[in-house]
Parts: C-alpha cells; structure tokens; sequence
C-alpha cells in the first residue's frame, strides 16, 4: 500500500492539491501560483495518486518517489528530522467516537491517515518556489499524563543539509472526518525546535480536497516574507476569502460579509418580519455572511437557521468544547428558571406581576422543587430526561443567585444616591455626560417633536440647588445629564402602542456636591405630541411628600428601563459585539497569519463572530428574548441601527477620546492617559484609564518593534487593504465620513489596534459582566415598564394612592418577563472555565511567536495589569471614594484583569466571548 511507504524526500516539484474550481463552493478564485508546482519529469503527483483505486499506478509513484529520493540522497547529505503532531481530542465522547478514535489513530500509525509537507523558507533554484518535502504520520507517542484528551504522532523526514529553515507545512486529513491540530514542532535542525502553531480544524480531505497551510510562528510583514513561502502567504489568504457566492457549510473557513437581513421570519407571519439593517435609512456595521437562501415571502431577507440548526461561523470561530459545555449549562439553567414563572401562571389565566417584594424574593429564596406532576405546566411539555436532569442536579439549579445589588444592603436601590452612583459605577456607566449649559435643547425636528426646550428649565434647577447659583454649578462642572430623549422619542410612540408596554424619552439631572456625592435633581419624562397636546414633557423632583415620593421612584423606574434598553442594544450590542465584528472578517480576509497585526489582534478576536451569531439566533431576532423582555420590543434593533447612524464614529471609540466627548473628562498631557477626569471618584473611567493606558503602551511598543523604518505603514500593503476594508466593506454605509482616522503612520496604527483590543477586552468587560449583579433584581433595573406614571385625572389615580407599592409592581416586568430577562443576564455575566484573559499567557497560545523582545514586551504588559489590580484594590479600601467603598457599597471590579469562571462580577476578557 502506498500510505505505509517511506515517503520523506526532497520534491522538486509534487503537487500538493488538485487546483480548485474558481468558484467552488463560492471561494474566490485561486490561481495556479508559482507556489503550485508542477511534477518534475517521472514524477506523478502523489495526491492524484494516492485518491485513485488504480493498484497499478500506485506501484509505479512508489517506484518514482523511491527513485526521486535515492537520487536527492546521493547528491546531497540529508538530515534527520521529526515533525510531532499534537491532536485534542474531545474530552466526552461517545462510545461510537472511541470506537472511531481508535481506528483513525491505527490509521494514523500505519501512515495512512495524515500526510505532512515541509516547505523550506527557500527557493529551490530549479522550479522557483519553496524546497519541500513530505512524510506521512506514523506511529504513536505516549499521551502526556496530565491531559488524557491530547495525543500526539510523529512524521520522520529526511531533509538535504542545504534544505534551510521550514517556513510552513502542508498537512492533509485523509481521514472521514475533521480532527483539531494543537501545533506541529519540528526537531531535528540547528536553531532547535521549530513551531507550527496551529488551533484549528483540520477538514477531511472529503469534504475538501484542498491541504491546510501552516505557518511558522515568526512575523513578517508582506515585504519581508521569505522567498520560499510568498506565494504561499497570499494563496492561504485567497482560500478563505468568499466572493459573496454559495451557502456555507459548516466544515468552510470562508469570512465573507452581509447585511443584518436575517434577524426576522417573514415566511412564519408578518409580526416577525423585520426590515433589512443596510443603507441610508437603517445603516448598520456588517456581519458574517452565510449564504443562506431568502425567504419565500421577502428575497431581500436570508431565511433563518432556528434552532437547534447551528449558525454558520467560519470553523474556527466556533466555541470549543469547555464553552459549549458551559453555554449550553447556562441555557439549561435559563430553561430552568423559566420554569418558575410557567408554574406560577398555572395559577392565573394570563401572565402575572408580582404582588408584593416578598414574591421577588422568593425567586433566591425559595425557587421551585418540581415533582412528577409538574412536567406539564401551562400547556408546555417538558421531557422526562430534562426533568430527571432537574432532579439529579438539584434544587439549586432552580433558585437564582442574590445579586451584588441587594446582597450587601437590601434596600440600596431605592435611594437617589444609589441611584446616581450607577451612572458612574453600575453596568452602563458610559452615557451620562457633563451638562454645558441652559436651556437644554433637543435637535429633533421641532414639526414633528414639538418645542425643541426642555421642561427642565433653569430656574427650576435652581430651585433644587443649596448654597449655589446654576452659573456656578456650570462653571465648576457640577450638573450632569443622562439625556435618552432624542434617541427614544421618535420610537415612543410605536412602542406605547405594543401590549404591556408604556415609556417615555427621558432626561435626568444630577448635581455633584461639595461632599463628593451624585445626586439626581429633575426628571423630565416625554411622550409624542399630539394636536391636543403639543408639549407632553412632565417634569419630577424627589419631594417629600409620600405622594411625591413614590411618584419620584416610579420616575427613576422608567429613566432606568431606558438605560437598560440604550445599555443592552447601544452601548453593548452595538458599539461592542456589532462593530468588532466587521474588524475580525477584514482581519481573516486581509492579514496573513504571519502578519504582526494579525497576531497582536488574535486573541481579541476569540468566540466573538460565534457568540454574535447565537444572538442573532436567539436574542435579538424578531420574537427573540431581547424583544420579549425590553421596551422597545419589535423596534429594538431598529433603535440600534438608528443610534448607528447618529451616534457612532471610530474616532470616538477609545476611552479618553469618549470620556471627553461627553465633558467627563478634560485633555491634561501630564496624566499618563493623556486626560484627566471631572469627577475624580468615576470608578468605571478612573480605572478604565488605566487599563487603556496599559493597553495602549503595549500596542505602541509592539508596533514600534515591527514598523521601526519609516514608511513601513504606507508600503505594508496588506495593512493598508486591511482598513480600506473596514471602512468600505465592514462599515459600508458609514464609509464616506469623514472622521475616519488616517493609516499612515505608526501613531495612527497605534491608536486604530489599541482602541479595537480595548472595545474587545476592557468596554465589553465593564458593560457586560455586570449585568447580573446590578439587572438580577428586577426593581432596581427593570427592563421594561408597563404603566405609565398616574396623573391626579386618570382613573387609576385612587388605586394608585391607595397601594402604592402594587402600583409600583405593577408597573415592572412581570414574573415570566423578570424571571426570562434574569436567566439571560445570569447566562451573559458568566465566565467559562476556558475564559483567556487580558494580559495571561495562555497555554494554548504559548508559541504564539518566536521574539523574545516581543515576548518581553508582553511580559511587562501582564506585569503592568497585576500592578493595576492591587491598584484598584486599594482604591476599593479607600474612604475617600464613596462611589466604591462605604456601608453596604459593593466594590468596583468590572474592571479588575482577572477573575475565575462563573458570575464573578470582575475579570477581562480577551474577547468578546459571551
């Protein structure tokens, strides 16, 4: 048999594939390169052989290959050299997997299974193209101890001495299925072990004919590409690039983009289709293309995968095996707690509200013990073996965890300073912005909005004012603004119309005092005008009164329902999940692996294109969990697209560059971050800062490394297509702005890499994993409102005065909606046990690159971020700042680096993983 010849010698010219079709499976076209050389004379191509059944012609391209080698042999004197090929496994298999494992692993020891072909970083003089050399995979090598899930084969070859280093590998999965390759480490040469590191499937050879392409972990700009593998870097970047053809499969590497067409199902009715999120109107960043067909009833919309249908994502962006295990327990737990209010509503014909405080505690208090007879609850059948998973796990599983909010001090939420300490230091600290002057004035088009002035006028501020006239407040910089009003007001009144929903556009005030405090002194709540009522804007203080006073809450109830609705689909979905994906398709499709930047971005890149794709399945899709369980319901992610469109620029994006555009901060070029805060004690950018500023050093000291000659920026031209892509393709209907920054030179690439790796890692940790803490209880950050607040002539003003606590209820989600929304912040805030952190070396990735001053650069990168730790330590200790330390005050740790899995409250992320 041809796999169990001692294939390991010098081709002058093999065949590595069969040249693809232009447009199989929708790829872009690849040429016939240099790089794909043809046989030499009396030599076949061995992977034409090796697929055919033909005995004889076999025999005849062993013959020509032992030919081949005595011949190199003879001429030049060859080394010994060995490949070591490590393979994860599954950690949980099923006995069918084992039985399979076992014969793919025979295959592999009798050299039948995997083919290797080094490719020397020189050019052989004869075809021009790089020396290769090929081996197949054979025998076996003992498994390290400690993981049993890794095994590991070896490849022996025999390379000429003049063979130079090997700059890639070509390896080929003869195998029925994929199987994933850790690494490859050569020993044998001078220099010592050679890696190959890999992290990715490998795809049977059936599903595509095409070898996989590994690189050495050396970075090479495009100019300083070694001869030997040039044609290969830019043939392995053509292979993954899609030209808009085809349906994915899910074996493809293909990064390709499309419009947010996909998010509604017109073909199931006409409440869940849902307009197309491109162009003029309804702008938005693009996401991964997949190719599936349009819907029968719309053909600009993409029909669905719903689940359990996986979503294409390029292979290697799918969750490994930890973090599916972990999301899919957090789903499992989701379906669990949802469970609670689907028993409840047995008691009652329609969805009930709470009834008292006492029925939200009960929800981590007592949950639910299900018994047999529970199975079928409210017309919902639940399958025996989930029921047994129920019972095996426990109780537990049916109960939330206490959150942050109310586990120190249980009644925090009610108070205004609680209430305005959340604005700097809760899970949504990035919208409230330094008021600048009087009146306030909306730019919304007064013919259709009405009176462009606020309710809230000077003289009423003044009013709410000690000791201070509002001219001083404004010059000292203490009145401050959470302002929702132009973003909500056109949609308030399509969103007052679905059932169970009542908002309004809101703004809030809030002065700083001399004590070092926040505290919110007018609420103005908007709704449409109408001819009968051209200004419909109400304006509240805090009072003293109880009237006053439960008015005043149900007030903060609806600002905060608006700041969790702009939290979740602005400043989290959008400016974080939504734009970074677009980076990582034009970082795949544009930089090679090889390329500086390509491996500065990659951690940064992890799980995100996954994760956005289950949203796009399940949350924020038409009839998804977003929309079921937020004010905005059907029109959410048109509210996004519409805050796209006002709202985001890249310019903006990097922290110090937003903390000043909202007045937080003033330009100081003796502070390290280049800015320095207006309000000192603004827990979220005091220690955001000093993230970015880590951040941003690491990135300038990695760029300067490798663009040290001038003009380096403008002549890489993959860099350069790299960004043309981002603006034109990524962000197509944002690409004629003007605000774009340059890429010429060193301090624009800086500045463009830090502020991406700082949206991947250091935003989406402060606006993310504080979900559960402070939204697991739902009256301090209700995700909808369902009453408006009563007036004296409303019919249920006496109800109102009478119970104002059921009024208050009342108005909250109710318990389906609560209990939904909890299990979905709870899945979101968790760690997985996989979770890779800002700034820690990961195992996986420990040969990531062969450079010991980069290396060394990032070491005082994780240096720095354990300093910053015990930085934010301390001020968590200080009495001096009461937004982070004091009675029942929860620490600020959204921004410490580290954390371990589960609803931790704290840790960074490399990527947007969740």
């Amino acid at each position: 048999m041809l796999g169990a010849q001692p294939i390991a010698s010098l081709k002058s010219g093999v065949v590595r594939r069969a040249p693809a079709s232009s447009e199989r499976n929708g790829r872009a076209g690849i040429s016939w390169v240099p790089g794909r050389r043809t046989p030499a004379v009396g030599a076949r191509p061995i992977r034409a052989v090796i697929g055919s059944e033909d005995k004889a012609a076999k025999a005849v391209e062993s013959k020509d290959v032992n030919a081949l080698s005595s011949s190199s042999s003879s001429s030049v004197k060859g080394i010994d050299v060995r490949a070591v090929i490590t393979i994860r496994k599954n950690m949980k298999e099923k006995l069918s997997d084992k039985i399979e494992d076992q014969w793919e692993s025979f295959m592999n020891g009798i050299g039948q299974g995997i083919s290797i072909q080094l490719v020397s970083e020189e050019i052989d003089p004869v075809t021009m193209s790089g020396k290769s050399v090929e081996s197949f995979v054979r025998g076996w090598l003992p498994k390290p101890a400690n993981l049993p899930y890794i095994v590991e084969y070896a490849a022996d070859f025999t390379v000429p001495s003049d063979f130079g280093s090997p700059g890639a590998v070509f390896i080929t999965n003869f195998h029925g299925k994929e199987f994933y390759l850790v690494e490859i480490v050569i020993h044998g040469f001078d220099e010592g072990p050679i890696f190959f590191p890999a992290n990715s499937w490998i795809h049977s050879r059936k599903d595509n004919p095409e070898s996989r392409i590994i690189f050495r972990n050396l970075a090479y700009l495009p100019s300083q590409t070694p001869p030997g593998i040039k044609d290969l870097r830019r043939e392995d970047l053509l292979s993954i690039r899609g030209n808009g053809k085809g349906e994915r499969k899910p074996h493809d590497r293909i990064y390709d983009y499309a419009p947010y067409n996909d998010l509604g199902n017109p073909d199931k009715g006409e409440d869940l289709a849902r307009p197309v999120l491109a162009g003029k109107e309804r702008p938005y960043p693009r996401r991964c293309r997949t190719g599936r067909p349009p819907t029968r009833t719309d053909p600009l919309c993409e029909s669905r995968a719903e689940k359990p249908l996986p979503v294409y994502v390029p292979r290697d962006e799918t969750f490994e095996e930890i973090k599916q295990n972990t999301f899919s327990a957090g789903r499992l737990k989701a379906l669990l707690h949802n469970l609670i209010p689907s028993i409840a509503a047995t008691l009652s014909s329609s969805d009930i509200p709470f009834q008292c405080f006492s029925d939200i505690d009960k929800l981590y208090n007592d949950g639910v013990l299900l018994k047999d007879e529970d199975q079928k609850v409210s017309g919902y059948v639940f399958p025996s073996n989930m029921m047994k998973q129920v019972m095996n796990v426990g109780k537990k599983l049916l109960k939330y965890e206490i959150p942050a909010i109310i586990s120190r001090d249980r009644f925090a939420w009610l108070r205004d300073n609680e209430f305005a300490r959340q604005a700097l230091a809760g899970v949504n600290p990035v919208n409230i912005e330094l008021l600048k002057g009087f009146p306030i004035v909306s730019k919304l088009d007064p013919a259709v909005y009405g009176p462009p002035e606020s309710a809230i006028t000077k003289e009423l501020i003044q009013q709410e004012l000690s000791g201070i006239t509002v001219e001083e407040a404004l010059e000292d910089k203490r009145l401050f603004i959470l302002d929702f009003h132009d973003m909500l007001l056109p949609f308030i009144g399509k969103m007052n119309t679905l059932p169970g929903r009542k908002a309004y556009a809101s703004r809030t005030v809030f002065f700083y005092t001399r004590t070092g405090f926040l505290r919110p002194i007018a609420i103005e709540l908007s709704l449409p005008p109408t001819p009968s009522a051209p200004d419909k804007k109400h304006v509240y203080t805090h009072g003293h009164d109880a009237t006053t006073h439960w008015i005043w809450k149900q007030a903060k109830a609806h600002v905060c329902s608006n700041d969790a609705g702009v939290h979740q689909l602005v400043n989290h979905w959008l400016k974080t999940h939504a734009c970074m994906e677009p980076y990582i398709i034009a970082t795949h499709r544009q930089l090679s692996v090889m390329h500086p930047v390509y491996k500065l971005l990659q951690p940064h890149m992890r799980y995100t294109l996954e994760i956005n794709a289950l949203a796009r399945q399940s949350l924020i899709n038409g009839g998804g969990i977003i929309e079921a369980c937020f004010s905005p319901g059907k029109y959410a992610m048109e509210i996004s697209s519409a805050a796209y469109k006002s709202m985001w620029r890249f310019d903006i994006e990097s922290l110090p560059a937003d903390l000043i555009r909202r007045g937080m901060a003033v330009e100081d070029p003796s502070m390290p971050s280049g800015v320095k805060l207006v309000i000192e004690d603004y827990p979220y950018a005091a220690d955001g800062l000093l993230i970015w500023s880590a951040i941003k050093e690491w990135v300038e000291s990695y760029v300067n490394h490798f663009y040290s000659e001038p003009n380096t920026v403008t002549s890489d031209l993959e860099l350069q297509a790299w960004w043309k892509e981002i603006k034109n393709e990524g962000h197509y209907d944002k690409r004629n702005e003007p605000w774009w920054p340059k890429l010429n030179t060193k301090e624009d690439l800086s500045g463009i890499l830090a502020t991406m790796i700082w949206i991947a890692s250091g935003q989406h940790a402060a606006i993310n994993f504080g979900q559960y803490p402070f939204g697991g209880y739902v009256p301090n950050r209700p995700t909808l409102m369902r009453k408006l607040i009563p007036q004296e002539d409303d019919p249920d003003y006496e109800k109102f005065l009478l119970n104002p606590q059921l009024t208050f209820l009342a108005s909250l989600p109710t318990q389906l909606q609560a209990t939904k929304v909890m299990a979905v912040q709870d899945t979101l805030s968790t760690h997985s046990p996989d979770e890779e952190y800002l700034g820690q070396p990961q195992h996986l990735h420990s040969h990531w690159i062969k450079d010991p001053q980069v290396l060394g650069m990032f070491r005082k990168f994780s240096a720095r971020l354990e300093e910053i730790e015990e930085i934010i330590k301390g001020r968590n200790k200080n009495s001096h700042l009461k937004n982070r330390y004091g009675a029942g005050i929860p620490p600020y740790e959204l921004l410490l680096p580290s954390s371990g899995p589960g609803v931790t409250g704290r840790g960074i992320p490399n990527s947007i993983s969740i």
